[in-house]
């Protein structure tokens, strides 16, 4: 009743003020217009910083405490604070009005990128909320670079500036604290958000305004790659490594009955000759398939893996995304539960196993990080008050008989990929890494950093790559990864001996890209997602959310890659 009464009350102030509240609408996207058709600058919480460190540095407490004029005001408080001081109008231009800080005239989205398959799905994200788009009919220059026809621009002289401005600039989130030593106010959900980040898409920011051979794309006209024909090719054909949806390609071949190899050397995809209808049949737009000018050497067949995707009962979210993601991509899996990982024989049926986060809790805990079967009223399995079907889902992970069977799992030849929090896993097997974030406590013992130290929430940080790890086959040197107060490791100083091999970590003091982290100096060379050997088989383990809301599609090949390895035979 309160809903409805509520909804009514809207839907009244909207009929009684429709004049002033269209003519809001209007005047807020004329705005947008014009800012976006002249020099402006946002006021980014680090600018602002960034200025008061400026100020601080040039008017020490003591000088501070002892003049006050009337360009500088004692506010409350301590007169030696530079808090509590208002700073002179001198420091504002430095630091909020440096012509290299102006807010892009737009972005040119180039089409002479690796995966612009994927950058295309970016635009149509964009195309989908109103966002106005732009594509070039041939080729053009600006600000003194080259792009190709079909680039898209999406200038931001438009009304939904603001929204544009946060799909391609990084969120600046503040230092939100309530008190001096206070730990940090958590956000609301996110703090970093940029999705050109996310996706990986390749950009330019232009500061000036410009134009070209451009012509508006029709509004909400989803766009689609183009694609070219099949070329002649008597030893077959390389299936790119750099973009996503090569991999949908090669699931399409393979559930097609085709041949398909890894090749050793770039991670490209080979298909031979004898597979012309398949691939011809499987095409996927954008995915530029070429002919290959010899057959490979050094090469994997590869066959469609055997994956098991963890849930549990009453849904995990991280699964249910990871589960949307893999149909997306044309990955058959089956979604398995705690009594069917506990029952064992695993290896029988499956390559490879998939925890997303929140599914392994820490060692000794005792229950799982994040919701389980406890948040529902029905606890026993055999009661009668709950459907057969759903039986057999109630459970969750025990050292005493989900370990053992992934062990075996594993010295059998599996394969597991752990995601976020399911990291945990490592410290069950023993495997030779610690926590990166911890610091010597009072007593000598080591504990988690304090949120006071460090902190971050949701954000985008960049990580350097192994570029001869399976994972990273196809990415270039960096990517920004969605991290969550995830998982950083440090190794054990055994940890290469025993085969131990990092694939990512964090090469940088400051690894921010997009939203808030507090402390993260903390996180150099800390290893961000690293593989190691069980038995015959072999843990993948990733710390950042790799495949976040199924929306990180610069960080989805991560997980693609691994999973082809899972079932590659070597030829």
């Amino acid at each position: 009743a309160y809903s409805v009464s509520l909804n009514y009350a809207v839907l009244d102030y909207a009929a009684r003020q429709r004049d002033a509240l269209l003519f809001g609408i209007w005047r807020m996207g004329k705005n947008s217009i014009e800012r976006g058709s002249r020099d402006s600058w946002t006021n980014y919480p680090s600018r602002i910083e960034a200025m008061k460190a400026a100020h601080a540095k040039d008017y020490p407490p003591v000088a501070r405490a002892a003049e006050a004029d009337a360009d500088e005001v004692i506010r409350a408080g301590s007169p030696g604070r530079a808090a509590n001081r208002r700073i002179p109008t001198k420091y504002f231009e430095p630091a909020l009005r440096k012509p290299e800080l102006r807010d892009p005239r737009g972005y040119v989205i180039t089409a002479a990128q690796p995966d612009f398959a994927t950058a295309v799905k970016f635009v149509n994200a964009l195309l989908k909320v109103g966002v106005a788009v732009d594509r070039a009919t041939a080729d053009f220059s600006v600000a003194g670079k080259n792009f190709p026809a079909g680039s898209y621009v999406v200038k931001t002289a438009q009304a939904f500036r603001p929204h544009v401005l946060d799909m391609f600039e990084p969120q600046d989130h503040p230092n939100d604290f309530a008190y001096e030593g206070a730990p940090p106010t958590p956000p609301y959900d996110s703090a970093g958000w940029t999705l050109a980040f996310e996706m990986g898409v390749q950009f330019e920011r232009v500061l000036e305004g410009f134009d070209g051979p451009f012509v508006r794309v029709p509004y909400g006209e989803l766009q689609t790659p183009p694609s070219s024909a099949l070329p002649a090719a008597p030893h077959g054909w390389i299936i790119p490594a750099g973009a996503n949806d090569s991999f949908l390609l090669v699931n399409r071949l393979l559930r097609a009955g085709a041949e398909v190899f890894s090749v050793k050397t770039s991670g490209e995809f080979f298909v031979p000759a004898a597979g012309a209808a398949a691939i011809e049949q499987a095409r996927v737009p954008g995915v530029a398939v070429r002919a290959a000018e010899k057959i490979p050497t050094e090469r994997r067949r590869l066959t469609a893996p055997r994956i098991a995707l963890w849930d549990r009962y009453g849904g995990s979210m991280p699964s249910g995304w990871t589960r949307w993601l893999l149909e997306q991509f044309g990955y058959g899996f089956e979604v398995v539960y705690p009594p069917q990982l506990d029952a064992g024989k695993l290896r029988e049926k499956y390559d490879v196993i998939l925890f997303p986060s929140g599914a392994v809790p820490r060692p000794n805990a005792g229950i799982n990080e994040g919701p389980t079967e406890d948040l529902f009223t029905v606890r026993d399995p055999s009661s009668t008050e709950m459907p057969e079907e759903y039986r057999g889902r109630i459970g969750k992970f025990t050292s005493d008989k989900t370990l053992p069977a992934l062990r075996e799992f594993l010295e059998a030849g599996g394969s597991i990929v752990t995601i976020g929090s399911s990291a945990n896993l490592a410290y069950h097997l023993r495997l030779p890494v610690r926590s990166a974030l911890t610091e010597a406590g009072r007593d000598g013992r080591e504990r988690n950093l304090p949120s006071e130290k460090f902190y971050v929430p949701g954000s985008l940080l960049r990580v350097a790559l192994d570029p001869l790890a399976t994972a990273t086959r196809g990415l270039p040197g960096e990517v920004d990864v969605f991290f969550d107060g995830s998982p950083v490791f440090r190794l054990a100083p055994d940890a290469a001996e025993r085969g131990v091999r990092p694939i990512a970590w964090f090469g940088s003091t400051a690894p921010r890209r997009s939203g808030w982290a507090w402390g993260q100096g903390h996180l150099k060379d800390g290893v961000a997602a690293f593989e190691a050997p069980v038995g015959a088989g072999r843990v993948t383990v990733f710390g950042p959310e790799i495949t976040f809301r199924a929306q990180t599609h610069g960080t989805f090949r991560l997980l693609f890659n691994v999973l082809s390895a899972a079932a590659a035979v070597e030829r």
